[in-house]
């Protein structure tokens, strides 16, 4: 698990992992969630690997548009 770098230093991601078609999610809480293509879709798969490797903008993006979708 890589830990995020929370810039902004406002976000309730801890960490995440990558995958092929996935991303792993572990939260400040402790929970771990995984966003895959088939449940998420691929594109909003993408883009939260995007902002984890960013390190900015995970946990807002998560809450709009895919906080139920994980497996």
């Amino acid at each position: 698990m890589k830990r995020y770098k929370d810039i902004n230093g406002d976000s309730g991601v801890y960490g995440y992992e990558i995958g092929n078609n996935y991303i792993i999610v572990q939260f400040k809480t402790g929970a771990l969630y995984t966003y895959s293509y088939s449940k998420a879709g691929k594109d909003n798969v993408e883009m939260m690997k995007k902002l984890a490797e960013l390190g900015d903008g995970l946990n807002s993006f998560i809450n709009k548009y895919v906080k139920q979708l994980y497996d």
